[in-house]
């Protein structure tokens, strides 16, 4: 939000200027609250400083443009490594505490669901490249801003449904 507010306001620059300090300071607010690093924050401001210092050193906003593509990238490749790595898979990681452990769902539909994720956001991490090339700047990070969480809340809204129906009631100890 910074971003944007920034970008509306000023320039591209300025926004960039803007989300690398808003990044470190998101670090520091969690490492103080929490003692420890949240291993998303690290990526996401290792990324943005590195790719916004290239922008700001070369005044070229394409640096910048590939930000989010990486980060869509590597977690499509986390979804992926999940199915081989660890004992579930990131989506049911995700999702499972959401419905308190109550889901039945079988190992293979937890497997699908997740490669529906690995293929959303590799398909994003082309669109922004995509948006980012052909269309105004502007445009793009509209689309940075809005268009990409929009679009993660339509794709997520008929998997929390399908979901939902999966769920199992919760017992309660309820004495007659």
């Amino acid at each position: 939000m910074v971003f944007f507010a920034v970008f509306e306001w000023k320039d591209i620059y300025w926004a960039t200027a803007a989300l690398m300090i808003a990044c470190v300071l998101l670090l520091v607010v969690h490492r103080l609250r929490t003692g420890k690093f949240k291993t998303m924050h690290v990526i996401t401001a290792v990324v943005v400083l590195i790719l916004g210092a290239a922008t700001l050193w070369k005044r070229d906003s394409r640096f910048l443009h590939w930000k989010p593509t990486v980060l869509l990238a590597l977690t499509a490749i986390a979804f992926l490594g999940s199915m081989f790595i660890g004992r579930q898979p990131l989506a049911r990681r995700m999702y499972g505490p959401a419905f308190e452990g109550t889901l039945q769902v079988s190992t293979r539909e937890w497997a699908a669901i997740n490669v529906l994720w690995v293929a959303w956001f590799a398909l994003l991490a082309v669109a922004n490249l995509y948006i980012a090339r052909n269309f105004a700047e502007s445009v793009w990070v509209h689309f940075k801003v809005i268009g990409i969480p929009a679009a993660m809340f339509l794709f997520m809204l008929p998997q929390v449904i399908w979901l939902s129906t999966k769920a199992k009631a919760p017992q309660t100890d309820q004495k007659p």
